[in-house]
This record gives structure tokens, C-alpha cells and sequence, in this order.
């Protein structure tokens, strides 16, 4: 079955809605303007919206029926901080802010869906419309649940889309289990005693320390990482010193790891410990380790991976899915919401090929041609899921 005829009659109003979007970009949890056109929109389409969930989230709710079972769709809605290089009619009109990585589609998508399903009602239970902010590094899915988000509307299952440059348009991917990483960051100080250059006799080289911690560090995933997994461990930065002729007193290292289970996750996080702790021990330093993480790996539910692709085959055709695609070293806070309730994000092909404009480019935009295939995955979803019985 392909997209829906209707996702391709309101395609022209959706794009609008997401180009006035993509000019008007707005950061973590200052998603006002944002927040406000959806809730216009929602009301509109004379669907039930609370908001104040993190603070600028929001949900719509559109029911049907007196069945229980209930189905949550998730966009997001912030953009990056970073200035846009495109020179089109629609570019961004706020400088140092673009939305680089396609959540002005996601929620035009989001919103097209619910136009569409407000319309048809071709179900029978609840959907909540999941417009969240704060994605990029905020943490926004997190603060939507603290505020109750599961409570107040609660979910069988959870589904999301994001946008993929390479990925062929009209194709959709994604897999069970792990498909993206969880995002941490950590920092090392290593304070020894400087001196001069000239004698380094009398200093304690915390430079000396620090290399070896560096070179100790790529150890981690090629000797304690099973070689089946993923994994990654990068120093960002080594700070330290001055002068040419002066060897300093201390050393700040930082960096990230990628890991896509919480069991290696953990693994990382003690060896790097482990190795700072040995190395306090060898050279005589003090060595302070401050873990930071970040966002959980994105581990989709297997069932409702496999559901979505069955969905995603009927709107794209069997030929334009891969249930079974390779998982990614990015990072995304849906991963809060797959903690608490099963479900799945699904890539959707941006187009663009080999040479496609990567996320987070400041050349990049959302492809309105994906509109009518993300529309009708959403809308599928829907109607399939809330037309099956609900499990036991």
C-alpha cells in the first residue's frame, strides 16, 4: 500500500508549516514560537493539547472510542546552535541558530499525521501527539517524563521518526535492539609539579602521565570491548602549558565514549577509572576523573521494531525497508522514552546519496519530499496498531 493519497493533498500546506519553522529556529527549551504553532494547529484540527511538559513540550491527544489501549507519536522540536550557510527563502532568520538536523520535519511530519487522523479516525483507543523540545544535548524526552509525560498519558508503545541523509528517499530502516549510542562525556586532571624544562629532574611531568593515559585509553575497545560490539572512546582535547621552556604543573584531558549497552557502558566508564587510578599510582600524580553522561543508548523494543517495519513496508514497499539496518554511533534522547515504554524510532531516507549533506552541516535542510512518506508511516501506525487487540 502506498503513501496516502490524503498525505499528498495537504503536502503543500505541511511544507509551509516546516519552512516557517526552519526560518525561525529555536533552542532548547525556548521552543515558544515552536510550541505555539503546533498548539494552534492541534486546537485547530480539534484535538485536545496540554502543554507545559519540560517546561515548552507539549501533547495532543485525539481519541476514539472507549477503548484503552493508547499509542504515543514523538517529534522534537529544537534546533542547533550554529549559524546557516543556505541562502534559499526559507533559511534561518535568527543567527547562530539552524535547524541542522531535520526536527523542523519531524514535527511537520508529526503534525500532518495528526491533521490526518483527525480526520479519518480510522481507530479505536488514544493517540498523544508527543511534540518535545530540547534534543540536542538538553535532555527534553527526560524532562517531559520527570513532568509526568507516561503518567498523564500513558502509552502501549512509542514510536519516532528521524530523517536520513544518504538513505535513499521513499526508503525506511531501523532494527531491533541497539541503534544508537549512548553519549558520555568525561574529564581527566592530572596535577604533578612543574619546573623548568631544563631540569625536569625536579618536576613530576604531568605531560609524561597524560600521554600514556592517552595511549592507554585506545585500549579499551580493542582489548575489553567483545569485537562484535561497538564502541568508541575519543580524546577531544589535552590541555596543558605555556611556554617552550617550562613543564607544567598539571594536565586536563577530556573527551566522549560511545557505547551501545548499558553493560558496556559501565565497562568503559570503570576502565577508564581503573586506568587514571594505576596511573596516579605509577608516576606519583593526583588524577581526578569526573564522569559526565549523557543520553542512554537508543535500544529499540525487537517486536515493535519488526511491527514497524512491517508498517513502514506497507507504505514504502518491501523493496524500500531494511528492518535489519547497521546500528549508528549518534545519540538521541527518544532513548528516555524507549526506557519506559517499548517501541521503536525509524529512519526515514532524506535523499542525497553518497555525497548527501550530513546533520548537523551548516548546508543541510529537510527534503519536503519525505513529508507524505513520514505522514503516512505515522498514520499507519496508528490505525494498525490501535486496530489490533491489546496484550495481556
Amino acid at each position: 500500500m502506498p503513501v496516502l493519497p490524503r498525505s499528498l493533498e495537504i503536502q503543500a500546506e505541511i511544507t509551509a508549516i516546516r519552512r516557517d519553522i526552519h526560518a525561525h529556529p529555536e533552542l532548547a527549551y525556548e521552543e515558544n514560537r515552536t510550541s505555539d504553532i503546533v498548539a494552534t494547529k492541534l486546537k485547530e484540527w480539534g484535538i485536545e493539547v496540554t502543554r507545559g511538559l519540560g517546561k515548552t513540550g507539549l501533547v495532543g491527544t485525539l481519541r476514539r472510542g472507549n477503548a484503552v489501549k493508547a499509542i504515543g507519536l514523538r517529534a522534537d522540536m529544537d534546533c542547533l546552535p550554529m549559524d546557516e550557510f543556505n541562502e534559499f527563502e526559507h533559511r534561518s532568520q535568527n543567527p547562530g541558530r539552524m535547524h541542522a538536523c531535520g526536527h523542523d520535519g519531524h514535527t511537520a511530519m508529526l503534525l500532518g499525521a495528526a491533521k490526518l487522523l483527525s480526520e479519518t479516525k480510522n481507530f479505536e483507543g488514544a493517540v498523544h501527539f508527543i511534540f518535545q523540545p530540547a534534543e540536542e544535548g538538553g535532555g527534553g524526552a527526560k524532562a517531559m517524563i520527570e513532568d509526568g509525560l507516561f503518567e498523564k498519558f500513558p502509552c502501549d508503545a512509542v514510536f519516532a521518526i528521524h530523517n536520513k541523509p544518504g538513505i535513499p528517499l521513499g526508503h525506511i530502516v531501523t532494527r531491533g535492539g541497539p541503534l544508537l549510542a549512548a553519549a558520555d562525556r568525561w574529564d581527566i586532571r592530572i596535577t604533578g609539579k612543574g619546573g623548568h624544562a631544563a631540569h625536569p629532574h625536579t618536576t613530576v611531568d604531568p605531560m609524561v602521565v597524560g600521554a600514556n593515559i592517552v595511549l592507554s585509553l585506545q585500549s579499551i575497545v580493542s582489548r575489553n570491548i567483545d569485537p562484535i560490539d561497538s564502541a568508541v572512546v575519543t580524546v577531544g582535547f589535552f590541555k596543558a602549558g605555556s611556554a617552550y621552556n617550562v613543564i607544567p604543573g598539571d594536565v586536563h584531558i577530556g573527551g566522549t565514549t560511545r557505547t551501545q549497552t548499558p553493560a558496556n557502558r559501565e565497562l568503559v566508564k570503570r576502565r577508564i577509572a581503573e586506568i587514571c587510578e594505576g596511573a596516579a599510582k605509577m608516576y606519583g600524580v593526583k588524577i581526578e576523573v569526573e564522569h559526565k553522561p549523557g543520553y542512554p543508548p537508543t535500544i529499540n523494543d525487537v517486536d515493535q521494531a519488526k511491527f514497524a517495519i512491517g508498517v513502514a513496508a506497507d507504505v514504502c514497499g518491501d523493496d524500500h525497508v531494511n528492518g535489519n539496518s547497521r546500528p549508528g554511533m549518534g545519540a538521541e534522547d527518544f532513548s528516555y522514552m524507549l526506557e519506559k515504554v517499548p517501541g521503536a524510532m525509524v529512519q526515514l531516507g532524506n535523499g542525497g546519496g553518497p555525497n548527501a549533506v550530513s546533520l548537523h552541516n551548516s548546508r543541510y535542510d529537510f527534503n519536503d519530499m519525505a513529508i507524505p512518506f513520514g505522514v503516512s508511516f505515522f498514520v499507519r501506525t496508528v490505525e494498525r496498531f490501535l486496530g489490533e487487540p491489546a496484550k495481556n
